[in-house]
């Protein structure tokens, strides 16, 4: 009905003039309806031919919507992506890269919540997010995940003499205010182990839930810090490094690992797929610029 004969009918659906024929008889047989009748050698369309017409016409519309709706999600123009982000990278490192990710995808539709580990751990397993980025948990069947462990940095005054070390260790901080995570956090954990092992003496002047307010403690001069990279990495990122501050590295190796997650009962999203991509080379562009920005050679830094 649409292109007015039943050979252009054909060449339109790819098929031969006899199985549109066959097609509309059938559909005729199916309906107990004539739908066209041959008039002066012509096929024209009955009244109810063109009500089923009418009928059909919004199934078509939304048949070829949907057509063009899971071509654009194909090419991750459009879809729903959710996300969980630990808070050491929630202010910068994983925004930047979302903010990259989502050029040219104008309807791809994204949720993105920061939550502390151990809680972004059971919105994967529970399906409730499509990717989360955390430290890392025990293995467990429902979570797919990939671990990178990182190396903490030391961040000290750029006015203190430590500033022009290439590495710093725990006798170069012997005594000196320092601040550390909560107590059981395994990086407190590992740089107190790292001055006890060295006969050092490691004063806790500051504990913290984060990193990330430790940066304005170092750059007072209230104290120093052993953090993780991410954080080290945000601060670069936010393209107004405080002049007070300095990156180094820091020996013996104390680690942050974290984890990229998915949940292993479902089928992850085209979307979902491609930012795992793209958040893990962006965990090895860091690791990179803090090699130079630290000076560690790359054979020595993990």
């Amino acid at each position: 009905m649409r292109s007015g004969s039943i050979s252009q009918a054909a060449r339109t659906v790819g098929r031969t003039q006899p199985a549109v024929s066959t097609m509309i008889s059938t559909l005729e047989d199916e309906l107990g309806l004539t739908l066209f009748v041959r008039e002066h050698g012509k096929l024209t369309s009955t009244p109810e031919a063109r009500y089923f017409l009418e009928e059909c016409e919004e199934i078509l519309g939304r048949l070829e919507q949907t057509q063009r709706t899971l071509t654009r999600i194909r090419t991750l123009e459009a879809g729903k992506l959710k996300i969980a982000c630990h808070p050491a990278a929630s202010g910068f490192f994983l925004p930047t890269l979302l903010t990259d990710f989502l050029q040219g995808k104008d309807d791809l539709e994204v949720a993105l919540i920061m939550r502390s580990s151990d809680l972004i751990e059971d919105l994967i397993a529970s399906q409730q997010y499509d990717v989360g980025f955390a430290e890392t948990p025990q293995p467990r069947a429902s979570i797919n995940q990939t671990d990178y462990d990182l190396d903490c940095v030391c961040i000290v005054p750029a006015s203190d003499t430590l500033a022009s070390a290439k590495v710093i260790t725990p006798s170069d901080l012997n005594g000196k205010p320092m601040a550390v995570l909560f107590e059981d956090h395994p990086t407190a954990v590992q740089t107190e182990e790292a001055f006890r092992s060295e006969g050092c003496r490691f004063v806790k002047r500051l504990e913290l839930r984060t990193f990330l307010p430790g940066l304005q403690f170092v750059a007072a001069g209230v104290c120093y810090m052993v953090c993780d990279m991410i954080t080290a990495y945000s601060y670069l990122l936010q393209g107004q490094a405080n002049p007070n501050l300095v990156i180094r590295r820091f020996l013996p190796r104390v680690s942050n690992s974290v984890s990229i997650m998915t949940p292993a009962y479902a089928t992850r999203s085209l979307a979902a797929d491609a930012f795992v991509t793209q958040l893990a080379g962006g965990i090895e562009d860091m690791k990179l610029r803090m090699q130079r920005v630290a000076g560690a050679a790359h054979d020595q830094w993990s």
